[in-house]
């Protein structure tokens, strides 16, 4: 399971996370003040200092005017992708 914020999985999203509010024209500040949080946290974030839950990658992507959904579903395609559409194989512990 990807703990680490150095696993690719993570990377990936964070890769595309950042593109996303480039492409969007919004600045860290911009972001961090639709947030009421600091252009320090949306570093430490991008860089992978800082790892995300998934209610503040959903409060992101709002920010941003993305639809969670949409984002996700492109995420798990490129994830996908860069597995070569190998199944996952390990199971989550219950």
């Amino acid at each position: 399971m990807a703990g680490s914020t150095h696993h690719p999985d993570y990377q990936l999203l964070l890769k595309m996370l950042k593109t996303t509010r480039e492409s969007c024209k919004v600045p860290q500040t911009e972001l961090a003040n639709r947030l009421d949080t600091t252009q320090t946290f949306i570093s430490k974030v991008e860089r992978g200092e800082r790892r995300l839950d998934i209610v503040e990658l959903v409060e992101m992507l709002e920010a941003l005017a993305i639809k969670p959904e949409d984002w996700l579903k492109d995420y798990v395609a490129q994830r996908h992708r860069e597995h070569k559409n190998k199944p996952v194989t390990k199971k989550l512990a219950m």
